[in-house]
């Protein structure tokens, strides 16, 4: 069977999980389609596909190339990417819809019901008229359409899923609701699991996982404050913590002029944008982890047995997460701007949350009382996460074990395609 794959352009999250996806299909012709920070993940992990097709060209022909990738394919598996479903049912090919955020979309503009009357009475006869008949939807609200016009909707466990999935049933959901556990590559976390040096210790003392950064607002180079912070922050980290020898600071931002090795007082930092599976084993090996405090390395971590500081929130998902896990040992670690600027109002909006995450990133930078006061906050979280015993670690690895636990992801594809080939 060949299966067109593509995933939300939106950060690492959808890529990391539609890779995870593709290799759990071997006996598949997997063909990617998509662009930006997706294709990017998806080029420096090609090993997962057959194929692997960028949209953007020179030639602006991207709408020529997907239609015909379309039309040669059996079945679509679309991470989130709405805009692939709808193209799928436009070209009447049987579509799977995979969700690791299904509890995050928003609907304040139109209510579940007035989103399914839209998908009752869509056109069918091209993606325009598709895209002209939901034309008043927001972003998030075009994923739950797709949601209703997918076959099948795979979704990843997460506080708050189990009910929206009840809810969406209840309602009348045009596909089959699948629960998932960790859409993650789990083959590759059992290589890492066995992937011990032959001699000597670890490669790194402290892991910093910053992910890919690029979405709707964010990017490398422009409304890019928070990455600056990382990088005014690093030498001070240095001096605070002179533990830290050996430093792998991995995300999708490291791959040109950010990247390279560098050296501060005798100790290494290596800033680098690693294959998943180059990644993988750092992870497991790694006695010590910082992250962007998105889901799909946070479930990488705790089944490699790690349990990792959250970094304070890139964009409003990641606030979204630490809310969703405060009640666990990770959500209570995990550093917030709010220990920086307490009181301040985050707008409840994907955009205006991610503006503001932004805006107040920007303000921690260039005023030096505040970036002291960011500076000595994220210093008391890293002396609570380094000062945890083992039990600690391990209990807080469990927790979040359990919470995210679900039907394996392997088993949950397999019975879909199988009953699609």
């Amino acid at each position: 069977m060949r299966i067109l794959m593509g995933a939300q352009n939106c950060g690492f999250g959808p890529a990391s999980v539609l890779v995870a996806v593709s290799r759990l299909l071997p006996g598949h012709e997997r063909v990617f389609v998509g662009d930006g920070i997706a294709a990017e993940f998806a080029r420096r992990n090609a090993t997962a596909f057959d194929g692997v097709h960028e949209l953007t060209d020179p030639y602006g022909n991207g709408a020529a190339l997907l239609d015909r990738l379309l039309e040669n394919s059996d079945q679509v598996v679309s991470v989130m990417d709405a805009d692939l479903v709808l193209r799928s049912v436009a070209a009447a090919r049987p579509v799977v819809l995979v969700d690791c955020l299904f509890g995050f979309w928003q609907h304040h503009r139109h209510s579940p019901g007035r989103i399914r009357e839209l998908c009752a009475t869509l056109p069918r006869t091209s993606f325009t008229a598709v895209r002209h008949h939901l034309a008043g939807l927001s972003p998030h609200e075009r994923i739950l359409a797709a949601h209703q016009l997918a076959d099948h909707n795979v979704v990843q466990n997460f506080p708050g899923v189990s009910r929206r999935m009840a809810e969406f049933t209840d309602a009348g959901a045009g596909g089959a609701m699948h629960l998932s556990g960790p859409l993650v590559d789990l083959e590759g976390l059992r290589e890492a699991r066995g992937d011990e040096p032959a001699v000597g210790g670890p490669d790194y003392d402290l892991l910093i996982n910053t992910g890919g950064f690029k979405n709707f607002l964010l990017d490398f180079e422009a409304n890019n404050d928070y990455l600056q912070l990382i990088d005014r922050w690093i030498p001070d980290l240095l001096a605070d913590w002179p533990r830290f020898t050996r430093v792998l600071i991995c995300g999708g931002a490291y791959a040109g002029h950010r990247g390279g090795t560098h050296r501060m007082s005798g100790r290494r930092i290596d800033r680098r944008f690693l294959p998943q599976r180059a990644l993988l084993p750092q992870v497991a090996r790694t006695p010590h982890s910082f992250i962007a405090p998105g889901l799909s390395v946070l479930n990488e971590a705790t089944l490699l047995g790690r349990l990792p500081l959250g970094l304070h929130e890139q964009h409003y998902a990641h606030t979204y997460t630490i809310r969703n896990l405060a009640d666990t040992l990770f959500g209570r670690l995990a550093a917030r701007f709010a220990d920086v600027l307490p009181g301040h109002a985050l707008p409840e909006d994907d955009y205006a949350g991610t503006a503001a995450l932004v805006s107040i990133a920007g303000r921690i930078l260039k005023d030096d009382d505040l970036y002291a006061r960011f500076r000595s906050a994220l210093n008391e979280r890293i002396e609570q996460y380094l000062f945890l015993t083992p039990e600690q670690r391990r209990g807080g690895v469990a927790e979040l074990r359990r919470l995210l636990d679900g039907p394996p992801a392997s088993s949950v594809i397999a019975t879909i395609l199988t009953a699609a080939a």
